[in-house]
């Protein structure tokens, strides 16, 4: 069976390189047949333009057409997926050749591992990705035209890409109207409830840089508003910050033993006991259970979404553990289903500048290994697309903080705030 294990977590770089070479190279071949059977006896391309006027004359091809596949496809990897979507609108040739399921399918591969953040309406189907080329009895060029369009139908790349993709995820989101600054003025003198936010998980203990620290003294990202009076069942009630110097949030940080304890665990990268959590065995298909601490049942109910802090850094993940500690947290929430998580997938530094892929990167810098775990990756490790929750990963870097802001953002919108332009 001609079938690649394209969803690879954090595979080495020579795995990588030979997995996005066998695509390249399936791609390119479906490429070059559908090619074939647009040219004419005279071996120019038959251009169907959706402009073009019948005068009785063969349409002669465009520049582009009479490219090499190779070429084409070359071409397509460098554009945006906006621009490879306008070249189909070009002509009847390049909207089926940009409808290639297996370009989508390449695209999904390369550009997937890279996505800043992901979220419960944007999770590709992964079970696609895993999916076979081809049955066992035929080969690519074996396939009648009509198996092109049930492949088409069945696994729509292309859809996947684009609901998944942050670039074509931003232009859904609400534009900035004119009269923001009036209505922002006239929402600052009415007084408004403050969310509050329950924040947890090994992210905050084990990175070298803690995020919770940076958090307290970062002005210019999230100014401190004050320490409210109020008390969490003496727990406490966390710190208010000021978002977008419009908008008040609470965040109550749930540490899952004392400062001493962490630390050490850090230093000697040891796991340690979390007592925000009593194990009580596992279930039938021997996943674990946890039953959150009083305490934390006690916070759970009064809060309006919780935040994750999971740690991203290469081989620090916690498996089903994480996963099963999440879902604990939510079932203890009055109105648990409603309530968002924000998953803050951190690591300590930032990349190497070298290491870091932009639109206009070369194929090189793409196979490189990534010093942090992809979004996608960290969404299935912890089990985030079977909840009911609203719920999104995001990026986040805890020295620089960067990232943070969009996951806040994301997490007012999802508790009722009306955000413009942020």
């Amino acid at each position: 069976m001609l079938q690649c294990n394209v969803y690879y977590q954090l595979a080495p770089e020579v795995m990588a390189g030979k997995i996005q070479q066998l695509n390249q190279s399936v791609v390119i071949r479906s490429l070059r047949r559908f090619r074939e059977r647009c040219f004419s006896n005279s071996g120019k391309v038959v251009k169907d333009d959706l402009t073009h006027v019948d005068t009785g004359e063969e349409p002669l091809p465009g520049f582009l057409d009479s490219l090499p596949v190779d070429v084409q496809f070359l071409i397509m990897t460098l554009l945006s997926p906006a621009d490879i979507c306008c070249l189909g609108a070009t002509s009847r040739y390049w909207r089926a050749m940009i409808r290639d399921p297996l370009l989508w399918r390449y695209f999904l591969l390369r550009d997937m591992p890279y996505w800043p953040s992901i979220d419960h309406v944007s999770m590709p189907q992964l079970e696609l990705l895993d999916a076979p080329l081809i049955n066992e009895d035929e080969s690519l060029d074996d396939r009648e035209e009509g198996d092109d369009k049930v492949m088409e139908l069945k696994f729509d790349y292309m859809s996947e890409y684009l609901k998944g993709c942050p670039s074509c995820r931003q232009q859904w989101l609400p534009s900035r109207p004119a009269y923001e600054f009036v209505t922002s003025f006239l929402q600052s003198l009415v007084p408004s409830s403050e969310p509050r936010y329950a924040m947890f998980g090994p992210g905050m203990e084990q990175l070298d840089v803690s995020l919770v620290t940076r958090l307290m003294h970062a002005p210019d990202v999230l100014p401190v508003s004050g320490t409210p009076h109020r008390q969490i069942n003496g727990i406490g009630s966390g710190i208010t910050y000021m978002f977008n110097n419009q908008h008040k949030l609470n965040i109550l940080t749930l540490y899952s033993t004392n400062r001493a304890e962490r630390e050490i665990a850090r230093v000697q990268q040891q796991s340690i006991s979390n007592k925000l959590f009593s194990f009580e065995g596992s279930d039938d298909s021997g996943y674990p259970v946890y039953s959150p601490a009083p305490q934390v049942q006690q916070v759970c109910q009064v809060v309006d979404g919780f935040i994750y802090v999971a740690n991203a850094e290469p081989g620090r993940g916690e498996g089903e553990s994480e996963g099963a500690q999440i879902r604990a947290v939510l079932s203890s929430a009055e109105g648990s289903a409603s309530k968002p998580l924000l998953v803050l997938s951190c690591v300590s530094r930032e990349e190497p500048e070298e290491v870091r892929i932009t639109s206009l990167q070369t194929f090189t810098s793409r196979n490189r290994a990534r010093c942090r775990a992809p979004c996608v990756d960290v969404a299935k490790r912890l089990g985030l697309p079977q909840l009911a929750n609203p719920w999104m990963v995001q990026d986040t870097v805890a020295e620089s903080l960067s990232g943070l802001l969009d996951g806040i953002s994301w997490l007012l919108r999802c508790s009722g705030v009306k955000l413009y332009g942020s």
